[in-house]
């Protein structure tokens, strides 16, 4: 029976490529890559937000309600709990030295979720680690990743305007007006997502290497947003005054790491499509002594030639396949 279904996945590209996409987030470690993005991303946002509300002090010095505006579009984000962090979004403020020194302190802790998403996107492309960048060029891309996000906070500003102003309107014209905005929203967000995987990775990869990944994420994060407003506004009503900051912390952290799983994810359906590593093997996570699949040894080789420090450094890899007339028999991979 196992047997059968191996088979039937194999010949199935619609079965195959999940379970391949699944096997290699598994190998990955793609849980903890996820847990990685969180941890920075959580400690990451407070420095953010006090860079963008600094920042936006200075360039509208006059216009206090669209600042505000801007940060209430950046925290809707994360319809959970964002209506509980707005009041933390205060600028920085002091002299014209330590203002300086502060928001580079905090445009440096704010880069560090950038380079975890770095981080987790080399390691699924399979980059080796001596063709990675330094920690300073690291930061130094993650700004592009920090401009995207600023683009982005723009666009969802202007769509929400235009959500909210459809109520003004008819019925049926305020509903299409909301459709076209939900599906602006996913195109532009799928936009930002080929321009951030493109630009964090290493790997030269093109448009439609990563559009799969891309289409992927902006339909789940657009799914999100909407069941994160569902759920604020059927299922937690009054929730803050009873839990106060330790539901904040817990939606904070849950809401960024489904964010983080969805990006990691994406990642890898891209890489499985883009290089082709599928089929897998049904058993191979469970199974030592199991038929690998071309797919299977070009996953393995990627694995252990991703661990190359040097670039003096040379790894090679062979698989050795037993059956019954011939234990010792090995055979290399031709990829």
């Amino acid at each position: 029976m196992i047997g059968k279904v191996d088979d039937y996945q194999r010949r199935h590209r619609w079965l195959g490529v999940p379970l391949a996409v699944v096997y290699k987030f598994v190998d990955d470690q793609g849980s903890y890559l996820a847990a990685l993005i969180t941890y920075y991303g959580f400690l990451s946002l407070f420095p953010l937000l006090l860079v963008m509300s600094t920042v936006l002090g200075f360039l509208l010095p006059g216009n206090p309600g669209l600042q505000q505006q801007l940060i209430d579009s950046a925290l809707s984000q994360f319809p959970i709990i964002g209506d509980q962090l707005t009041s933390t979004a205060q600028p920085l403020r002091g002299s014209g030295f330590g203002l300086a020194i502060g928001i580079v302190v905090s445009l440096y802790g704010g880069l560090g979720v950038a380079v975890a998403v770095q981080n987790a996107l080399n390691q699924v492309w399979g980059v080796p680690i001596n063709k990675r960048p330094d920690p300073f060029s690291a930061r130094l891309r993650s700004l592009l990743m920090l401009a995207l996000l600023g683009l982005g906070v723009l666009v969802t500003t202007v769509l929400s305007a235009l959500a909210a102003g459809a109520g003004t309107v008819g019925a049926g014209l305020g509903l299409g007006l909301r459709v076209l905005a939900i599906v602006v929203s996913v195109v532009a967000i799928c936009g930002l997502f080929v321009l951030g995987f493109r630009a964090l990775t290493v790997r030269d990869v093109s448009v439609r290497d990563v559009l799969p990944g891309a289409i992927m994420s902006a339909v789940a994060w657009q799914i999100l947003q909407s069941l994160g407003a569902f759920f604020v506004g059927h299922g937690l009503m009054g929730s803050t005054q009873v839990y106060g900051l330790f539901g904040i912390v817990l939606g904070l952290l849950a809401w960024i790491y489904l964010e983080a799983m969805i990006i990691v994810l994406a990642a890898e359906l891209n890489t499985v499509l883009s290089r082709r590593l599928y089929p897998r093997s049904l058993l191979t996570p469970f199974v030592e002594d199991v038929d690998l699949t071309r797919a299977d040894r070009r996953s393995y080789t990627s694995y252990a030639s991703t661990q190359r420090f040097k670039e003096s450094q040379t790894i090679n890899v062979e698989f050795e396949q037993r059956d019954r007339s011939d234990p010792e028999r090995r055979e290399s991979p031709a990829e």
